[in-house]
């Protein structure tokens, strides 16, 4: 499908230069073996360069239905840092935005799909108690921004609210939905959220390159 991707946008460059972390080889037999559908992951925070992936994301997953006949399904997620975690920035950067209110607080929770912990619980206790209800609202707002876009594309999607590091919410995402690509922002191998992930990530890790707009 990158390849398509490649020949449709009239480049011939572009697959090295998305593929940040290849598929770990071990996995690549017992997907194929055990696979009955086809799951993309992207890491989503609505900046240009997220919102970019998520496109991409679509393009193929509906390319892809077209070509195979395949259930695919798109699942963004954004992840919402504690203020101790390290600074990726340019990717999945949580920043105080005007907040827009797409519905209600108890339809916000729903969309949570990690463990809630005692510990995460009282977080979001205290976010609903206190003039901090921001985040909620700001995670509510971009991920119906991803919502509306899955509608424009008709695929099948799915959202998810983490909260933590990023890179440890986005493996444990991609773990558990047993993704087969994670489409991110980043445009280089050496962006600090890629070393983070380390050789042992659960699937292949697909950026998007410097050169999209030229």
């Amino acid at each position: 499908m990158l390849a398509r991707l490649q020949s449709a946008m009239g480049r011939d460059d572009l697959i090295d230069k998305m593929i940040l972390l290849p598929e770990p080889r071990k996995l690549l037999t017992k997907k194929v073996q055990t696979t009955t559908s086809i799951n993309l992951i992207v890491g989503y925070d609505a900046s240009p360069n997220s919102h970019t992936a998520l496109d991409i994301a679509f393009w193929i997953a509906h390319q892809t239905r077209l070509a195979t006949n395949e259930q695919v399904t798109v699942q963004a997620v954004y992840v919402v840092e504690e203020a101790s975690q390290p600074d990726y920035s340019n990717v999945l950067h949580f920043t105080k935005r005007l907040p827009t209110l797409e519905c209600q607080v108890s339809e916000v929770t729903k969309s949570i799909t990690s463990v809630l912990t005692p510990s995460k619980l009282a977080r979001i206790k205290s976010y609903l108690q206190t003039e901090t209800i921001t985040p909620l609202q700001e995670a509510d707002r971009i991920l119906w921004q991803a919502r509306s876009l899955a509608e424009e594309w008709q695929g099948s999607f799915k959202s998810h609210l983490r909260f933590g590091c990023v890179s440890t919410e986005l493996k444990k995402v991609a773990e558990s939905e047993s993704a087969d690509i994670l489409f991110l922002g980043c445009q280089s191998v050496y962006h600090p959220l890629i070393a983070a992930f380390g050789a042992n990530f659960p699937c292949a890790v697909i950026g998007i390159p410097n050169c999209i707009d030229e």
